[in-house]
């Protein structure tokens, strides 16, 4: 394989590598995971503070900051020669200023094809392709499976709390609802909306969901939802299983099947 190489990111960038890059920074968690599955463990260099998977692993290696706040310094340090950043977790000027230093790799998901498309991407760029070919087999096989609601189960999903945040449309968790069967009723609204109430009780919901990510739903929280909405089904769910986009997708599909499951069964009750 001869280099330089240029890559296309799913932003449409091109990204010239001198050689295959031996110190890599990743700025996004579920990449994060992704690139280590990828046995590519003694390559990264830097992660976020919120990198944390896999555990072990990732408390061995240096933190550049957070997802929206990059410590430029401790960045330059390392001497990276790929940075792998999203477009929606990261803030466009520092990604922007990390780009005019280094070969900055950005993914864009939307779909679980996207993400299937990012892990291939990333398989060719570090060479590691026979490893993601069988990981986004597997992905497919298991997603292939996934037996939705039905019929399909009206749904708000909460990200945030103070001021309430759900899930709109046009991002992977909104995807991932629609596999599961779970018709988002905001689907109307962009991205992720500000919910009142008010909104929340308009929407007439049959389910509920609390996500334990980015704010960290508890069980103690259900009581303020069953209040708002007395009819729905209220249950905290593991973010990261809607929402991480890389190697976690091998994991997600029986996580989220036992979530259909136990819907559809309190709701038959």
């Amino acid at each position: 394989m001869s280099y330089p190489r240029t890559f296309t990111d799913q932003m449409g960038f091109q990204v010239t590598l001198p050689h295959l890059p031996q110190r890599i920074v990743s700025l996004v968690p579920s990449q994060t995971e992704l690139l280590f599955d990828l046995g590519l463990g003694n390559r990264i260099v830097g992660v976020t503070k919120f990198c944390t998977h896999p555990q072990e692993q990732v408390k061995q290696k240096p933190v550049v900051g957070g997802t929206k706040n990059f410590h430029f310094e401790a960045i330059e340090k390392l001497r990276p020669d790929l940075i792998i950043g999203n477009k929606e977790e990261n803030y466009k000027e520092g990604i922007q200023q990390l780009q005019q230093q280094y070969p900055v790799w950005m993914s864009d998901i939307f779909t679980i094809e996207d993400a299937l498309q990012m892990i291939q991407q990333l398989g060719e760029i570090t060479a590691t392709k026979a490893k993601a070919a069988a990981l986004i087999s597997s992905i497919r096989t298991c997603f292939a499976a996934l037996a939705p609601a039905s019929p399909a189960v009206s749904t708000a999903y909460f990200i945030w709390r103070k001021p309430y945040m759900a899930v709109g449309d046009n991002n992977i968790i909104d995807h991932m609802l629609h596999r599961c069967g779970f018709s988002n009723c905001f689907a109307h609204l962009s991205r992720y909306p500000e919910i009142t109430a008010e909104h929340l009780q308009q929407a007439h919901p049959t389910l509920i969901l609390l996500s334990s990510e980015p704010y960290p739903f508890r069980e103690k929280h259900i009581a303020e939802f069953k209040e708002m909405c007395p009819q729905a089904v209220v249950k905290v769910v593991d973010g990261e299983m809607f929402s991480w986009y890389g190697s976690r997708l091998l994991q997600a599909p029986a996580y989220l099947q036992k979530v259909i499951n136990e819907v559809q069964q309190e709701l038959t009750n």
